[in-house]
C-alpha cells in the first residue's frame, strides 16, 4: 500500500492504519528529516528478521537505530547516561543525527550488537514522530538496502522497487539524499563515524 500522508498534519485515519500495521509486525517505509528508512516494530521478533532479509544482514550486524518519539525512551533503553552526554543529547534532537549508546537489558536481544550498543534517532520528522508516539514504544529504522539512492527519495519510485517486500509506503513527500551523521558516545571521545546531514560541533563536547 501507497499511503500518502500529510508531512505536518498526518491524517489521524492514515497513523492509525500505520501502527496497527507495526503492532501487527508489519513493515513499513517511512520518511525522516533525512532519507527514507525501513521501519518495523522493535518487539515483533518476525518484523525484525524481514527487515534484516531484505538488508540481507544479521539482525545484530545490520546497523539498526531506534527511532524515538523524545529523550524520555533514554532512561528505558539506554544505560549509564551521564548529565553532561544527555544535555548534548537534548541540544541536538530532535534532528539528523543518530547517536551510539549502551543499550539496556530492556532492548530484545536480537537487536543487540556484540558492544551491547543501539543506534538513538529522533528525527525532525513530524510524520515519524507521530507514528511513534501514537505506537508507545520506538520502531527499529534501517536504512533502505543498495545503492539507489536518486531513486530512494521519491516515495512512489520506492513503492515501485518494494511494494512486495513491505507492507507499507508512507508518501511523506521527497525525501533527501544524505543519511543522518553518527556519533559514537560509547567511549570518554565522541567520535564521528559517519558524517551526513547533521553539523557536528566538537568544540561543545
Amino acid at each position: 500500500m501507497l499511503l500518502h500522508v500529510h508531512p505536518d498534519n498526518p491524517n489521524p485515519r492514515h497513523i492509525k492504519t500505520i501502527v496497527e500495521c507495526l503492532q501487527d509486525g508489519g513493515i513499513i517505509i517511512y520518511p525522516t528529516d533525512t532519507i527514507y528508512g525501513l521501519g518495523c516494530n522493535i518487539f515483533q521478533h518476525k518484523a525484525i528478521e524481514r527487515i534484516a532479509r531484505i538488508k540481507q544482514m544479521d539482525p545484530a550486524k545490520a546497523q539498526l537505530s531506534f527511532v524515538c518519539y523524545d529523550l524520555s525512551d533514554l532512561s528505558k533503553y539506554t544505560r549509564s547516561i551521564s548529565t553532561p552526554l544527555y544535555r548534548l543529547l537534548k541540544n541536538y534532537l530532535p534532528g539528523p543525527f543518530t547517536f551510539i549508546l549502551p543499550a539496556s537489558r530492556e532492548v530484545p536481544k536480537l537487536l543487540q550488537s556484540k558492544k551491547s550498543t543501539i543506534g538513538l534517532r529522533i528525527p525532525d520528522n513530524n510524520i515519524a514522530r507521530t507514528i511513534v508516539h501514537e505506537l508507545g514504544s520506538p520502531i527499529l529504522s534501517a536504512s533502505l538496502p543498495g545503492e539507489m539512492v536518486e531513486e530512494y527519495t521519491d516515495p512512489e519510485l520506492i513503492y515501485e522497487n518494494f511494494k512486495n517486500r513491505v507492507d507499507i509506503v508512507v508518501d511523506g513527500g521527497m525525501g533527501s539524499m544524505v543519511p543522518s551523521t553518527v556519533i559514537d558516545c560509547t567511549t570518554d571521545e565522541y567520535t564521528v563515524l559517519r558524517q551526513g546531514a547533521g553539523v557536528w560541533n566538537e568544540a561543545e563536547v
